[in-house]
């Protein structure tokens, strides 16, 4: 490369290159990546071999180490190809256009398209300063308060009077297992993506889904609401132990102090918590260094021991082998009117470790929740259990288990001289003792060094309590309302200040909790709060499980250490502590989450949020079509699988509604859609995510797929490839559905060609042909308003609009309508619809009528589309511009959606084609639509003579299949000339394709009637005259009609002369079905 600059600036804009510079100029340029030499031997070609004067000649060796940069005329990397480097904000919405990253068009196509990014509402700016907390003071300190709670004080020394020291232990470690492996799972949700306030909801309904998730966010915020008031009751009563000595008393020393006690903290806590997360943190931290302070006066009270004789009557010792001999072994009691064994007491201790989540609830208020949350929380589990397993060791050491307070008694063992100075003291056979760990819930405070300061310990642990859950519920309710998983709670979405701090919240929570309070009456609802919280760690737990075993690459926890099965084993642990503590609360518990789950699962939120759920759907689905195509096929279990031409499903509403009566859920479905032209894919998925949301509003359970005709638009070349490709495994079609085209004699020739083909190709193809006719026509594309319209402008660019504006869809051969003049359902108005792009299979060229808007430039959202659950006709259907459709006009729409009237299908059975004519209207009687209609079977006879015998046989033969009809009718004269009227019609019908003499052109071949076919098929056109004769005689009065279609054999009857015998069979007759199996018995009568 010359080290002039005229070749720097002609080089390709879109590739980088590598400047060569002359050593003399190097100075003050960079090094770059090298090179190979023969970059540098073509320079020197370039340059002739020629050196200018001044010049510096360099060996090849120099030449390759002094590769640089010319920074003069050095270009980003940004500004030389129109590739994106990997960048974090491109990863961050999930649902958004990313602006810095070109799309597949763009750089596949070397077409540049300005981005125009969706506009978003200024939020003002928001006064306050921003509070995020790190592990320590966010998780950490809040779990250790939360953990450290009432219950160490007043429930521990019970626990070990109970349990023992050794049953006491296993007590302790099997709560904080359980917990422990719940905290390992949180841990690997938590660093598995980003995680957003809402805390423990939002890590369930993110990894299971909105249905458990909005269960227990429901759930959790509700328990948290009365737990409030139930940490406020306990500070109340401790406060009244505390100044019972003193008799102090503010109303009666009751429930009314208790009452006026609790709505002042209450209040006071409120206040707090809306003057924002900076004081309740300061105060969490006073609080914090309180109960440390109370627990550290309790070891060293424990290690000092008694200081008096009255101690020592109490129960407290001091550390003593022999009273920790004695309290090892368990000695359960009845208290409080229950006879307490391990279980028992184990239901009574868990509680105290269920402020795990306390740190998890403000995920939205940390710095780095994916960090934050697995060390907070395993760090505080860590330290509350050697604390818990530390101070039942102490207590079991130096306090007795029953002590009667009584110092005479103590005083006569010591001048007795006895080896146990406190035989006396615990010998309670006889009488009540009110001391030891039996009897004393304030025993930790009597070990205590100074009394207290335990008290203080208790009202910091009830009031660090109330407080989170205070601040925790709220933010959980916040986040659910965000997500309107529920009704009438968006209200309380709303955040405010720079922390988005949920006020609306705090009041509700406020309220419930004053009203809690006010009753004072919670002991017997407070097992049913500890098992909302055991469900929410169950389900956390379930959560990783099911997410492991889904084996969803998405799941990538920054956090290893867990383990699928471990997860399965804290469910089931989380499950049995749940009825182990009160059965009949656990029962109200599922309950009430299932209650919960199926309402949000009727509801269907918009949300996709890629839970395991999904993600184990797709497992299963894959895994069931890969077992189904290792089972045999039998005629037992034959389903008519459909795929049907429908184009756009919303332009043939009826044409869907009758292949949904056949498959109801039960059975494949695919609506095949047919374009003109070669499409972006942005308009096929455009066009497929219009109909799927057009098939879940109408309840339609199909598939969608779509198939080019290619640049001549031929019909026949997409419905080739719908048959040949759609479909996975033994999941694919057998059967064919189409609508008639109805407009076969007005339509170029080649389109009816074509037509007729697609029948040929699907017998070749071994599939069922099924042809439906409706007296007023199927295609409504010019009647109904499209409910939603694309705008082309954010799919495909504008020289592309004008292609597609342009194009008919090729599905225009499988017209509908019973007249020849037009298309339009007779009842219809002539509808003028523009802007069309993408039309539904409709008329022909020939009809010069406006396509249905399907893709439309102008986008306009329907104020109807929150109404669109409903079922009535009259709020799913409208006419242009909104205008209501006349009652014809919905009756005919919704013709296979109402109930039938009592009648008959008529099913002329004509050949055996393997049962599938009779086994499709038997289906529709098991439709509530065609309930009232009874099975009328019409056959052909042999000879005259056999009448009788044929209809025997007949009668036979639908007993043995188990079908139910009314009536077997056998038709003996078919051979029969037909009429000089229906034969004159016919000929009408054939006359515009008739050619006289015997040479036509090569390109007319199968699209006109020679009169040597004509006279071949004399038979077979009279026998379908004569059908016409007897379908006016028998069938005009059915409620719908099934015949078996005549075989187009090939070679021997043209596309012209088969339309026109399905046009005599069809014509002016109830909604039609022209049925032919693949000569496959779908019947049997073997079990």
């Amino acid at each position: 490369m010359p080290s002039g600059n005229s070749n720097r600036n002609s080089g390709d804009p879109h590739e980088l290159q590598d400047l060569l510079i002359d050593s003399r100029n190097s100075s003050g340029r960079f090094q770059v990546a090298k090179v190979g030499d023969n970059e540098a031997d073509a320079g020197d070609k370039e340059n002739n071999g020629s050196v200018p004067a001044g010049d510096t000649v360099l060996s090849a060796q120099q030449q390759y180490n002094t590769y640089v940069y010319d920074t003069r005329y050095a270009k980003s990397l940004g500004q030389l190809t129109r590739e994106a480097l990997p960048r974090a904000e491109n990863y961050r919405d999930l649902q958004s256009v990313h602006a810095h990253r070109p799309t597949l068009d763009e750089l596949h196509e070397a077409v540049f398209h300005e981005k125009t990014e969706a506009k978003v509402e200024d939020e003002p700016q928001k006064k306050g300063k921003v509070i995020k907390f790190g592990w320590l003071e966010g998780v950490f300190m809040r779990c250790l308060l939360n953990i450290w709670g009432v219950m160490l004080f007043l429930r521990l020394s019970w626990v070990i009077g109970q349990a023992g020291v050794v049953e006491g232990l296993l007590i302790i470690s099997l709560a904080n297992i359980v917990t422990a492996i719940t905290a390992l799972s949180m841990s690997a949700v938590s660093t598995n993506g980003q995680i957003k306030g809402g805390g423990i909801y939002y890590m369930i309904s993110r990894s299971l889904g909105p249905e458990f998730g909005g269960a227990i966010g429901l759930m959790f915020t509700l328990a948290n609401s009365i737990a409030v008031s139930m940490y406020i009751v306990g500070f109340c009563e401790s406060l009244q132990d505390l100044l019972r000595p003193f008799g102090a008393i503010i109303v009666d020393g009751a429930t009314n102090d208790i009452r006026v006690v609790g709505v002042i903290t209450l209040i006071a806590i409120l206040i707090l918590a809306i003057v924002g997360m900076d004081w309740v943190t300061r105060t969490q931290m006073v609080l914090l260094f309180v109960l440390i302070a109370s627990q550290f006066d309790f070891v060293i009270g424990s290690i000092i021991g008694p200081v008096d004789d009255e101690e020592i009557a109490k129960g407290f010792v001091g550390y003593n082998y022999e009273t920790f001999s004695i309290n090892l072994h368990a000695d359960y009691r009845h208290f409080e009117g229950v006879d307490h064994d391990f279980f028992s007491v184990f239901s009574v201790f868990f509680p105290a470790v269920t402020g795990i989540v306390a740190g998890a609830n403000l995920s939205g208020d940390l710095k780095d929740p994916s960090k934050a949350i697995p060390i907070g929380t395993l760090l505080a589990i860590a330290v509350t259990f050697l604390s818990y397993f530390g101070y039942a060791f102490m207590l079991g050491a130096c306090t007795l288990r029953d002590a009667s307070g009584n110092v005479t008694e103590y005083h006569l063992a010591l001048n007795e001289s006895l080896p146990d100075p406190w035989v006396y003291l615990k010998n309670c056979t006889d009488r009540t003792c009110s001391f030891g760990l039996e009897n004393d819930s304030q025993a930790m405070e009597l070990v205590s060094s100074w009394g207290p300061l335990i008290y203080g310990g208790c009202f910091a642990a009830t009031l660090s309590s109330a407080i989170a859950s205070l601040v925790g519920a709220p933010r959980v309710l916040q986040a659910l309302a965000k997500d309107k998983l529920y009704p009438l709670i968006g209200f309380f979405g709303e955040g405010y200040g720079a922390n988005n701090d949920p006020v609306r919240g705090y009041v509700l929570v406020f309220i419930i909790s004053l009203g809690c309070i006010l009753i004072a009456q919670l002991n017997a609802i407070a097992p049913l709060l500890s098992n909302f919280f055991l469900a929410a760690y169950a389900l956390i737990n379930f959560s990783v499980f099911h997410a492991s075993i889904s084996k969803s690459p998405g799941w990538r926890p920054a956090f290893r250490y867990y383990n699928a099965w471990v997860s399965l084993i804290g469910t089931l642990l989380c499950i049995a502590v749940m009825f182990l503590m009160s059965w009949w609360t656990a029962l109200i518990t599922l309950v009430v989450v299932v209650t919960l789950y199926l309402y949000v699962s009727y509801r269907k939120p918009e949300v996709n949020w890629g839970s395991s759920t999904q993600a184990q759907s797709f497992n299963t689905a894959l895994k069931s079509v890969q077992e189904l195509n290792q089972v045999e096929e039998h005629v037992k279990n034959y389903r008519p699988q459909i795929l049907v031409l429908t184009g756009i499903p919303s332009s043939r509403p009826p044409l869907v509604d009758f292949a949904n009566l056949i498959t109801k859920k039960l059975s494949l479905l695919i609506c095949g859609h047919i374009i003109k032209g070669c499409h972006s894919q942005g308009v096929h998925n455009a066009i497929t995510r219009k109909t799927y949301r057009w098939l879940r509003r109408h309840r339609v359970r199909a598939f969608y797929a779509i198939a080019e005709g290619g640049e001549d638009g031929k019909l026949e070349t997409g419905a080739r490839a719908l048959m040949t490709l759609v479909g996975l495994g033994k999941l694919r079609p057998n059967m064919l559905l189409m609508g008639f085209k109805g407009d076969w004699r007005t339509c170029d020739k080649e389109e009816v060609l074509q037509y007729f083909n697609i029948i040929h190709y699907a017998l070749d193809r071994y599939l069922a042909v099924g042809i439906l006719r409706v007296q007023d026509g199927l295609d409504y594309s010019n009647i109904i308003e499209d409910e939603e319209v694309i705008p082309i402008s954010s799919i495909e660019k504008k020289d592309a609009e004008e292609k597609l504006r342009r194009n008919q869809s090729a599905g225009q051969l499988s017209q509908d309508g019973t007249s020849s003049e037009g298309s339009s359902p007779p009842s219809s108005p002539k509808a003028e619809r523009g802007g069309n792009i993408c039309g539904d299979p409709s008329a022909g060229e020939n009809n010069h009528r406006a396509e249905s808007s399907h893709i439309s430039v102008s986008f306009r959202k329907k104020k109807r589309e929150g109404r669109a659950r409903k079922t009535s006709s009259a709020n799913i259907y409208f006419g242009p511009g909104g205008a209501a459709l006349s009652k014809d006009v919905l009756n005919n729409i919704t013709i296979f959606q109402r109930r039938q009237g009592k009648g008959t299908i008529d099913v002329w059975w004509l050949y055996d084609d393997g049962g599938l004519t009779l086994l499709i209207p038997y289906i529709l009687t098991t439709r509530s639509q065609f309930a009232g209609s009874k099975l009328r079977i019409f056959s052909l006879a042999n000879k005259k003579n056999e009448l009788e015998r044929d209809q025997r046989n007949m009668a036979a033969l639908l007993s043995k299949f188990r079908i139910d009809y009314s009536d077997v009718i056998v038709l003996p004269d078919i051979t029969k000339k037909a009429k000089e009227e229906t034969k004159k019609e016919f000929e009408a019908l054939i006359e515009p394709f008739r050619i006289k003499g015997a040479d036509i052109d090569e390109s007319q071949e199968g699209m006109v009637i020679k009169d040597s076919e004509l006279l071949a098929l004399k038979e077979k056109t009279n026998r379908h005259m004569r059908l016409r004769e007897l379908l006016l005689e028998h069938s005009t009065d059915a409620n719908f009609i099934v015949m078996t279609l005549p075989m187009p054999r090939k070679g021997t009857v043209s596309a012209p002369l088969y339309m026109a015998w399905l046009e005599t069979l069809t014509r002016g007759m109830p909604p039609f079905l022209i049925l032919r199996g693949n000569q496959t018995s779908v019947l049997t009568f073997y079990s």
